[in-house]
């Protein structure tokens, strides 16, 4: 149950519902709509066990689990509705040992954000856009728009003054917090006049945040000049290809991949970022011949960073965005027609030897010690056996 959820609109629903729900059961959705959109969320059916809500209940949390405000928490009752101030929610059904109930359905659905300025965290920039009309509704000129550095200059429309900032120049600064690091910039827009000024001057601070678990974008006024506060959420561009060698330089670009048995794999994953301060590893890598399934049928290469299977071996690497890897093609390739591989991949800072990027294959607590870090999903593949395909004698 649970799982991360990037349509427009959908239904979350307690496991087994309408039935009921299983004993034990702790289920998470991070609900990620559209950039500059909200969530909107509202529960059609609750039947838990009631009282206290300490043992059965449902959390609702203005965007991810473990750094977000929880909006509510409830077990019975009536049926609220909630709705984010960012363009993500998640939410956690937790029910205990002991009485199970038919549990909750509840519908969701993205709605514009209504704001005249929005920011976007993408991989290599800020991209943040300000409405002209809204600019000259409060008095204030497109000309007038300028960046921390004024040599980076806005591209400015007959609608719109946009800015794509660097994380690594036109004056952004880099800063690394408990749990976060941080881009942040200032867009300033300045009062006409030179003598008198009937206004304020306004400052735009801009920031992406990098999270445990998502990217946060953060844009506020100095001095209460202007309400705007926006929150987006994103995600990690990472990417994962087929090489046809330890060389790592020939792709496999077909799709599905006809491999053979005991055929060695190579593989890279490629994290697409501006910030060459980041390091990716590989932390988790599981088989399924189902791309959605990855519990019911699976077979693990490797797990928190401890290899499961005997060929799993990792490569060096010319850059930190970059993570190579090899297996072998595996027995469970002969009793399915296709087999699909998630990997899950974890980013930290570059020489943070706290984070689980450079411990390895180690236990680990429930709470991360590194300052940093993130954990990206990737699914790839098919992979499907060759035909007449039998175990080749030796590695390819």
């Amino acid at each position: 149950c649970g799982g991360s959820v990037s349509d427009s609109s959908g239904v979350l629903q307690s496991p087994n519902y309408p039935g009921s729900y299983p004993n034990d059961a702790d289920c998470v959705w991070e609900i990620q709509v559209e950039n500059n959109f909200r969530v909107t969320l509202t529960f059609r059916d609750i039947e838990m066990q009631s009282g206290t809500c300490q043992r059965d209940y449902i959390e609702v949390y203005d965007g991810p689990l473990h750094s977000s405000p929880l909006l509510g928490r409830f077990c019975s009752g009536s049926f609220p509705t909630y709705v984010s101030s960012s363009n993500m929610m998640s939410v956690r059904f937790h029910s205990d040992s002991s009485n199970s109930f038919r549990g909750f359905q509840a519908h969701y659905s993205s709605i514009p954000a209504g704001h005249n300025t929005t920011v976007q965290c993408l991989p290599d920039y800020m991209h943040v856009v300000v409405s002209r009309d809204y600019l000259q509704s409060q008095g204030y000129s497109a000309q007038r728009v300028t960046l921390n550095d004024r040599r980076c200059r806005p591209t400015v429309t007959s609608q719109e003054v946009v800015f794509n900032i660097p994380y690594d120049g036109c004056g952004t600064v880099q800063e690394e917090n408990n749990d976060t690091i941080n881009y942040s910039n200032t867009i300033r827009v300045a009062s006409s006049g030179y003598i008198i000024k009937r206004k304020k001057n306004i400052n735009l601070h801009v920031s992406c945040k990098m999270l445990r678990k998502s990217w946060q974008q953060v844009m506020y006024a100095a001095e209460d000049t202007v309400d705007v506060n926006e929150y987006q959420f994103g995600r990690y561009d990472m990417n994962i290809t087929f090489y046809n060698s330890p060389a790592f330089v020939q792709q496999v670009r077909s799709s599905p991949y006809y491999i053979d048995l005991n055929q060695n794999l190579y593989l890279q994953a490629c994290l697409r970022n501006s910030d060459p301060n980041l390091k990716v590893v590989v932390d988790t890598c599981v088989a399924s011949p189902d791309p959605h399934d990855f519990n019911t049928l699976a077979y693990y290469l490797v797990r928190n960073g401890c290899p499961r299977d005997s060929s799993y071996a990792t490569y060096y690497s010319p850059s930190s965005h970059f993570a190579r890897f090899k297996f072998n093609a595996f027995e469970f390739m002969s009793r399915h027609p296709s087999v699909y591989l998630k990997c899950q991949m974890l980013v930290c800072r570059l020489g943070d030897y706290s984070s689980h990027c450079y411990q390895g294959c180690s236990s680990r607590a429930k709470r991360d010690t590194s300052s940093a870090e993130e954990k990206v999903d990737v699914v790839v593949g098919p992979l499907q056996l060759r035909e007449g395909g039998a175990p080749s004698g030796s590695p390819r």
